[in-house]
């Protein structure tokens, strides 16, 4: 799991329930993509992981100014983690070890690799090309507001 400056717990919700919900695996019939791990009863191993966010742009180190600071990262690292045990069987729901240098072994099972995200907040605010809202001179974009609480 990466964790960004603008994840919240929504995002780790939305983010448990696609891994749980996620059809990756064939059926019986060798039909694709028809079964989530809950359908095959398989395991979970949840990591918290940085570098994911890590930018390559400039120079030849990573730069980890896009991931959102550690303290804040595990609470949003738990809140995720239970979530997935919660919708699951928590026994077959296996935890990492924040801000720990670990040896993962895994199967790749099958030529694929598939990067799971929340939806991107910045985006949403943004008024879309055509979209009428963005047609009316002076119209507030979602998210923002001139009405005082």
């Amino acid at each position: 799991m990466k964790v960004g400056p603008d994840d919240d717990e929504s995002d780790a919700a939305n983010l448990a329930g696609k891994v749980l919900k996620m059809k990756f695996w064939d059926d019986e019939e060798g039909g694709k993509w028809k079964k989530n791990v809950i359908d095959i009863e398989g395991e979970i191993l949840c990591v918290s992981q940085f570098t994911l966010l890590a930018n390559t742009k400039k120079g030849s180190k990573p730069d980890f100014h896009g991931a959102m600071a550690p303290d804040r990262a595990k609470a949003l690292y738990e809140t995720f983690f239970q979530n997935v045990q919660q919708g699951y069987q928590p026994e077959r729901v296996k935890d990492g070890v924040f801000q720990a240098m670990m040896q993962v072994a895994l199967v790749n099972d099958g030529p694929v690799t598939l990067e799971l995200n929340t939806p991107d907040k910045k985006a949403q605010l943004k008024p879309q090309k055509g979209n009428k809202l963005s047609k009316l001179k002076g119209a507030e974009t979602p998210g923002s507001s001139s009405d005082a609480a």
